[in-house]
């Protein structure tokens, strides 16, 4: 079993490579080829425990997303988010249900709701990665991304519920609405404990290979907590994430350094693996259906009808809320015209999409990693000894539509985005804004740090160096230089001195909402870049 999986990884990680120079999506071309290479005779199955993919693949890739991304970015958008992560999610089950049940004879309502809550949640991989390079405004990639990360724990609690009925299991709490408020505010509470437990331990460390080990460690302990306790693991782990992707600027900066490369990494690594997964077992899992009785035909026409509906559910969800959304937006700005602003401060209210960007948005639906993971997760027997219903058919229309769902979203997300032309210039304004009263603020800060040195240190070579540093500063419109005759010594750590007040201002700024995070994450990687080379330097002068 290692020796098929390191094969399918390098194999993988080839094609990838390829699809990179050739400006292909590597999603598609992996699980295409994968697909294709599940056709050569005598190829063995690859078959993983559905507990391996949601315990050892979805954690590190949560959580190397949720670290990644704005906490304030996801607060903004939160109803956004929670509209299509959550209600979406809902809503696409029981239509899918419904029209499952309709197609297939003999299959009951909640044999169709196990069906459908496989299917429910879109991966969002393929789509923010097509997004970033296509430009796709920033308020639209925080609400695709923000969904990626919440989506799988409602379909998750849906598909649990949903198994336990059919199966005759018992559930921990039978009111659903109930056990969803329970598993996802015990998730959070696991996470947020979990994430601050782990940012105290690790900043006492002066091993950052070490402190690495232990935030690696993190998710994997957040999702088998929260699960131990009949809570959301998926939810525990973005909470971790968040947790610490927040407050990473209080390790050390060769920890954040290390840290960066092997979420990196890691990432590349299980995205190149799951894609090429897929493909790898969709052949297997129609002979499994065709066993139990079901022609091709049969499945690829049932298949295509499920396909259709989650696409029309999206986009009659997503526009029927875009309208309310705008509506509501209406009253809003109304009400605020009536509202004096405290002193110094303005009302900013979000706008709604376009509807360029909400045809966008209803057209990502490719589903991925929580699919395959969840239908795997279906057990063979009910409470009572039997057949689970239907598993070999739910098999291998999850996979067909997980198929589907690449083929025609993923291939043609490109071409539409492209077509549609949504991208913002005034993302672009607003960036270079950032990043101007980002590159001020640091100015100021490093400026400052100067004064207070020169305050406790007024010699002539201390002035010296002093003007020196100022001059050395990015942004700094006087003529940079050095001065070999003043101390290496003190220039080092009075360079260490500004290199902290410069962090300490931006992390001010950011937690002020006054700067993006992802500018304030850009400022600090290259900060951790400086700081790299003059405890380098410092280090040859020892």
């Amino acid at each position: 079993m290692i020796a098929q999986i390191l094969i399918v990884i390098i194999a993988a990680i080839a094609v990838t490579v390829f699809a990179e120079r050739r400006d292909i999506q590597p999603p598609l071309l992996v699980a295409m080829v994968g697909l294709a290479a599940s056709f050569i005779p005598g190829m063995p199955r690859l078959e993983l425990e559905p507990e391996i993919i949601l315990g050892l693949v979805l954690p590190p890739m949560l959580f190397s997303a949720a670290a990644d991304f704005s906490f304030f970015s996801f607060i903004k958008r939160l109803g956004s988010i929670v509209n299509l992560g959550v209600f979406l999610v809902v809503a696409t089950t029981f239509a899918v249900a419904g029209v499952a049940s309709f197609a297939i004879p003999g299959m009951t309502f909640p044999v169709a709701l196990v069906l459908a809550a496989v299917i429910a949640p879109p991966d969002a991989v393929t789509a923010i990665t097509i997004g970033r390079k296509a430009g796709l405004p920033s308020g639209l990639m925080t609400v695709l991304k923000g969904e990626s990360l919440i989506n799988d724990a409602a379909a998750l609690t849906l598909f649990a519920a949903a198994v336990a009925t059919v199966a005759g299991t018992p559930a921990f709490i039978d009111n659903l609405t109930l056990y969803f408020i329970y598993s996802a505010i015990v998730a959070i509470i696991v996470g947020v404990a979990l994430g601050w437990a782990v940012q105290s331990f690790r900043v006492r460390l002066s091993n950052p290979s070490l402190a690495t080990v232990v935030s690696v460690l993190t998710p994997f302990a957040a999702y088998l907590l929260a699960e131990e306790l009949h809570a959301s693991g998926v939810i525990a782990v973005v909470a971790a994430g968040f947790s610490l992707g927040h407050n990473a600027a209080a390790v050390s900066y060769a920890e954040r350094m290390q840290e960066r490369q092997f979420w990196r990494t890691i990432d590349t690594l299980l995205e190149t693996f799951v894609f090429a997964y897929i493909g790898l077992q969709l052949r297997f899992v129609i002979d499994d259906a065709q066993g139990a009785g079901f022609e091709l035909p049969e499945l690829l026409a049932i298949a295509g009808l499920i396909l259709l509906a989650t696409i029309v559910v999206r986009f009659a969800w997503i526009y029927g809320t875009a309208v309310l959304g705008r509506l509501r937006h209406r009253g809003i700005e109304k009400r605020l015209q009536h509202v004096k602003a405290p002193r110094g401060r303005r009302f900013e209210l979000l706008a709604p999409f376009s509807w360029k960007e909400n045809l966008v948005l209803s057209w990502n639906g490719m589903r991925g990693v929580v699919t395959l993971a969840a239908a795997a997760g279906i057990p063979l027997l009910t409470a009572s000894g039997e057949e689970f219903p239907w598993r070999d058919a739910i098999l291998a229309l999850a996979f067909l539509v997980t198929i589907g769902t690449l083929l025609l979203q993923g291939l043609t997300l490109p071409w539409l985005i492209k077509k549609l032309d949504v991208s913002d210039p005034r993302d672009a304004e607003h960036e270079q804004q950032q990043r101007n009263l980002a590159r001020s603020l640091s100015l100021e800060a490093a400026n400052s740090a100067v004064d207070d040195y020169l305050r406790d240190n007024d010699s002539e070579d201390d002035r010296r160096l002093g003007e020196m540093m100022r001059r050395r500063m990015p942004g700094n419109q006087k003529l940079a230089g050095t001065d070999r005759n003043l101390d290496r010594a003190k220039m080092l750590t009075l360079s260490q001195t500004m290199l902290a007040a410069r962090r300490n201002r931006l992390i001010a700024a950011r937690d002020a909402m006054e700067l993006d995070d992802s500018v304030v994450r850009e400022m600090l990687e290259q900060m951790d870049l400086e700081q790299a080379v003059a405890d380098n330097m410092q280090s040859r002068m020892r």
